[in-house]
Order: structure tokens, then sequence, then C-alpha cells
């Protein structure tokens, strides 16, 4: 009731949308292969996604929760009343109503936040999607089975493509462009053409190739390089752009890509822009007199230049703020500069990404040294930067939370010519201890600053308390410390909510022994009786990175909470399992093995849930020879099962 009552104060608020009806049915299913849908004026949720109490639900739950009842009722407007004329136009309404939902819980929490945790996961398994064999358009060219329609490519991409409409003419020029498709298309079925056409239209704008974005796949790679003019006071920006080839598309145009710029002085202050100079044309970019410190280039070319007029001294540019496109940028900056913005930039999304660049650099040249056999280094350069962030009390906390996390282990082997799981694991896991140890009293400080033992509450400062908690916990855990070990079991037994006992419970779950045995007993001994929380005691087995633990695995498919014709349950266990790199791609294919013969068995039983358990193959020529034919093998043991479905 709290999400449906702030998801229709918010779309009256924001977009000017009422509800139409008098009623609003809700249906929960605890078998349901989605998350919801949203039949009209009957909602249908996977109980997962609607029944929460602090007990049994942690803060990630709620927010899920919060996002998939805003997402549900945001398709009365987009989605029913204005609806898809076919099913090539999907993104209309599912990045349409992505976007929207992403925008009310940037509203209701951290707005900085909530973009990194989407651009996380569209890097994590969107651009995995564009670089591999499944890569589509946002609007696609063909399907074989509808029901695999529903990728993050047409929904997390597709949001993408809307949130660069708002990012071109600014959130008035955005409203102005959705009232005028409300008011042209309402009670129809319409094109993503009819949803560009009301922008332009709403505000005489001109979007030379964006259209693009809908029918070409593949990640945009842009780089920029920059050069100062003291004399002349210019800053100049050189863009130049690609889209790699994909299946059936093998030569690309340029895209409109918008990149949203600010540039800092030495002190870390913004610098007001006053014109540039683009396209032999001097353009203004001052505003009625009020200082301009981000402006948006409009990048449209294969190759352009940007020159910033009136720069006073060298500054320091801080390219595709709030992460103005979904492309992979690659730019001149140094790690000095990366170090700087890191610690001054005023577009926070920015702080984040400048620690994350680093923490990739560093993580790929580790990767290397443990190929060569050679010494682990953490340059103390990088631990100086966190624990700067970690002491910065003008920050957000559950900013601080993402901002000392480090990038996850797809991210970087998604970066390497071949991936390596065992060297990118061993890298990762190093770094965690290294920081653990040399920061150790500062997270020891976090976790007890952060405790409360008052009622569980669910708002952004409880939850940004408890989310810097748990994350210095778990960089604790990481060391062979008995007092450490104490103080986890501590946190876990003395846990007043789900949130921190189940994070606890996470940390334990770490490393092999007793320990580790004793608390799952115990968490499925108090929790057996709810089937939602069961799932979460399976997902964090079978995600555990201990070695060799296809074994435990496999013993939890027999359990007795387990039933493989549940989708919640399979997402849980099977998914979790794949979501280990280093135990599904185990050198002796043990990984590829389990999820082969998973799938043959799951296709017979459910083939919606089937295809996308086998989408974790989907990379398997990005792996060394060995995994490779490994991973082929089982590959051509399912194409070659009787009655497969189409969908698998």
């Amino acid at each position: 009731m709290y999400s449906l009552k702030s998801a229709m104060k918010w779309d009256e608020d924001v977009f000017g949308r009422e509800y139409d009806l008098d009623i609003f049915n809700i249906v929960s299913v605890p078998d349901f292969n989605m998350g919801a849908m949203e039949n009209k004026s009957l909602n249908i949720f996977n109980s997962k996604l609607v029944l929460a109490s602090p007990e049994t639900a942690t803060d990630a739950d709620y927010a899920a929760i919060l996002g998939v009842i805003g997402h549900e009722y945001f398709h009365n407007w987009t989605g029913n009343r204005v609806t898809c004329r076919d099913w090539f136009q999907l993104s209309l309404k599912e990045g349409l109503t992505v976007f929207r939902d992403q925008e009310f819980s940037s509203d209701l929490g951290s707005r900085t936040v909530k973009r990194i945790g989407d651009v996380s996961k569209l890097r994590i398994y969107q651009f995995s999607q564009d670089a591999g064999p499944m890569a589509h358009p946002v609007r696609p060219h063909s399907y074989i089975k509808m029901d695999n329609f529903y990728t993050v490519t047409v929904y997390e991409k597709g949001a993408e493509v809307v949130r660069m409409y708002k990012t071109l003419l600014g959130s008035q020029g955005f409203r102005k462009g959705t009232d005028l498709y409300f008011q042209r298309h309402d009670g129809q079925a319409v094109t993503c053409e009819d949803f560009f056409a009301a922008m332009r239209d709403a505000n005489d704008a001109d979007f030379a190739n964006f259209l693009l974005w809908y029918s070409q796949a593949g990640t945009p790679i842009v780089k920029v390089t920059s050069s100062y003019n003291a004399e002349a006071r210019t800053f100049s920006l050189k863009f130049s752009q690609t889209v790699p080839p994909t299946p059936g598309q093998p030569v690309k145009e340029p895209m409109f890509i918008p990149v949203a710029a600010g540039l800092l002085d030495s002190s870390g202050k913004d610098i007001p822009l006053s014109s540039i100079y683009h396209d032999g044309k001097l353009e203004s970019v001052a505003c009625g007199g009020q200082p301009v410190y981000t402006t948006v280039l409009r990048v449209t070319k294969g190759e352009e230049e940007f020159v910033f007029s009136d720069v006073p001294q060298k500054p320091i540019p801080s390219l595709l703020r709030g992460y103005s496109a979904p492309i992979r940028l690659q730019s001149d900056l140094t790690d000095n500069d990366l170090f700087f913005l890191l610690a001054h930039d005023s577009d926070e999304f920015n702080r984040w990404e400048a620690g994350q660049i680093l923490a990739r650099k560093l993580m790929l040249s580790q990767v290397v040294n443990f190929q060569k056999d050679n010494v682990l280094v953490l340059d103390p350069q990088f631990v100086h930067g966190i624990k700067c962030i970690l002491l910065d009390s003008s920050l957000d906390k559950e900013f601080i939370a993402k901002a000392i996390t480090l990038p996850g282990e797809g991210e970087i082997m998604d970066m390497m010519e071949v991936a390596y799981p065992d060297a990118v694991h061993a890298v990762r896991k190093f770094i965690r201890k290294q920081l653990a140890s040399e920061l150790k009293q500062e997270f020891l400080n976090l976790v007890k600053e952060n405790r409360n033992s008052e009622k569980y509450v669910f708002d952004h400062t409880n939850m940004a308390r408890r989310a810097l908690k748990n994350t210095a916990l778990g960089y604790l855990a990481s060391l062979e410390d008995e007092e450490i070990t104490e103080l986890v079991l501590h946190e876990y037994k003395t846990a007043t909510n789900m949130t921190d006992q189940f994070s606890a419970l996470a940390a334990i779950a770490q490393k092999p022994g007793k320990v580790r045995d004793d608390a799952l007993a115990d968490f499925y001994n108090q929790w057996q009786h709810d089937y939602l929380v069961v799932n979460k005691w399976f997902a964090l087995q079978s995600s555990s990175d201990i070695p060799g633990n296809v074994e435990n695995v496999y013993k939890l498919l027999s359990h007795q909470a387990f039933d493989l014709k549940n989708p919640n349950k399979v997402y849980s266990l099977i998914g979790g399992f794949c979501a280990s790199p280093v135990n599904f791609h185990a050198k002796d294919g043990s990984g590829y093995k389990f999820l082969g013969e998973i799938v043959v068995q799951l296709d017979k039983l459910n083939p919606q849930v089937a295809p996308r358990m086998v989408s974790a193959f989907s990379r398997w020529k990005r792996y060394d020879e060995t995994r490779q034919n490994l991973a082929k093998a089982q590959l051509e043991m399912i194409v070659t099962a009787n009655g497969l479905s189409e969908n698998v």
C-alpha cells in the first residue's frame, strides 16, 4: 500500500497522470515466471515482489518491491492506455516504464545511488549481451519465440534511450514531450517513432540520427582526447566513436550521443562555462545570466571537436556526468586526474566512476601479475583514495558503501581479450583482503558507529546506515582473524531485522568450515517455515565462491525445500550458481556440466525459465580454449536433446 500510494501520487505530480478507475486489484502468486504483470486493473505480482516484513525482507527487497509496484502501476498509462502496435515496439512500453520506475525510486531515495545501481546492472548484463551472440537492437528485427523478447536490451537499454531524451531536453522539455505523447495517442497502439515525434514536436528539437538507437545493436565506444591552449584560453575535446559489429549488422553508422560535461579548476571547483566553438559556429552556453557548470555536448559524427572558450587555466574535464549515454568511454585522463575527480567532482556519479576506473585498471594490472606468477601489490594511492571516501562525513552513507565496493568479476572479464575467471577472482579477493587489513580500524569504527538496535525503518537514512555498516563488515570478514569472526557472529545473533542478519550470514559464509556450516544450519532452522527467506538461503549457498561449490549445489537440488517446478527457487539456486564466475567457469567443466543437465530437465517443466538459465552460456567464446571446448560440448548436448523447446 505504501508503494502503491507513493507511485500514484508521484505519477500525478511528475507526469500529470491520474488513475482512471475506482478500484485497483492485486494478486500475489508464489509460482510465477516473471516479476509481475500489468493487466489493466488486475496487477499480478510474484509474491517475492509484494510480500515483506522487516523480519523477512532486506532493504534490497523493499527497494525492489517499491520499484516493481511502481513499474506495474505506471504501465496503466505507458503500456495500457497507450500501448504497442506490435511486439517489435516492446521497448516503447518497457523501456519507457523502466525509466519511469527508476525516476520514481530516485525521487524517494538517493538519486546518485539509484543511478549507480542501474548503470552497474546495465554494464554487467546488457553490455555483455551487446557483445555476444545474442546482441539485438532495442527494437529487434525478428524473433523465434516471443517469450525471449523480454531482455535487458529491450528494458534497461531502452530506459537509457528514454533518459537521453530527458538529458537533451531537460525536465521541462521532457514533460512537454510526454504531455503531447499522451494527448495524441491516448487509447491508441503506437510505435517508437510516435514517441520520438512527440518529443521532437513539443520542443521543436533537432534529433538528427537519434532513431539509430532503436535499430543498431552494440555498445558504442567513444574515445576522447583533450588539449589546453593557455595563450588562447581555450580547452578542446576531440571525440571519435565506433560501434562494434554485431550478428547481422557488420557495418554501423555513427550514433547521436549526448555527453554531459563540466570542467574543474585546480582547487576542484567547477569552472563556469561561457561558449563553445563547434562545427564552425560559436554557441553560447550561458543561461539567462545564471552560471552554467554542466553542458550537454551532442556527439553525432564519427569524429568531431568541441572547443570551450574563456577557460582561465588548464582544467580537468568531468565527462559523461550522470552517465548521460549507454556507451563505453575511453579518455586520456591520467591516474592523477582520476584521483582528483574521485576527491572533488561535484557530480557524485562521476566521483564513483573515477574510483571504478581506477579499480578496474588496478585489477587488470594485477591479473597480468598473477598470470606471470609475480607478487600481487596494492597501489598505496588507491588505499588512500578509499580511505578519504570512508572518512568524508559530507557524503551520503549509501554512496560511500557503493564507492568502496570493487567492480564485479564479470565486469573485469568483459575488458579482457581472453577472460580468465581464476585470475580475476584471485586478484579481487587479494585487493579486498588488503583493503580490509590496511583499513581495519576504519572499518571497525564504521560497524560500531552505524549499529542501531531500534525498530526497523525503511527510509533512506536508515537504509544508508545499514548499507555502510554491512559493507564494512563484509570487508572485515575476509581477514583470518578470530576477533573478527566473533564480531561477525555477534552481528548475526543480535540482528533485529533481515537486512542485518542476512548480511552477517553472507559475511560468515565467505569461508568454508564449521562456523559457516553451523550458521547456515541455524538460519535454516529459524526460517524454514518461510519459503521466500529459504530462497535467500539457497542463493547465498549456490552463489558462494568457496572452492568446488558445485558439489554443495548438487546436494541442495535434493533438499526438501527445493522444487525445480518453482521459478523463484530455480532463480535462487541455479541462477545463484551461475553468478559465481569462479565455480560456474571451473577449469574441470563441472559448472558447465551442472547447468547443461539442469537446462535439459528444466526445459521439459518450464520452457520460459530454461532459456533464462541457458543464457549463462552466451559468452562461452570469451574464455580460454579449454573452457570453450567444455562449454561447447554442453551446448551441443542441449541442442541435440529430444523435444527441445524453441525458447532454449
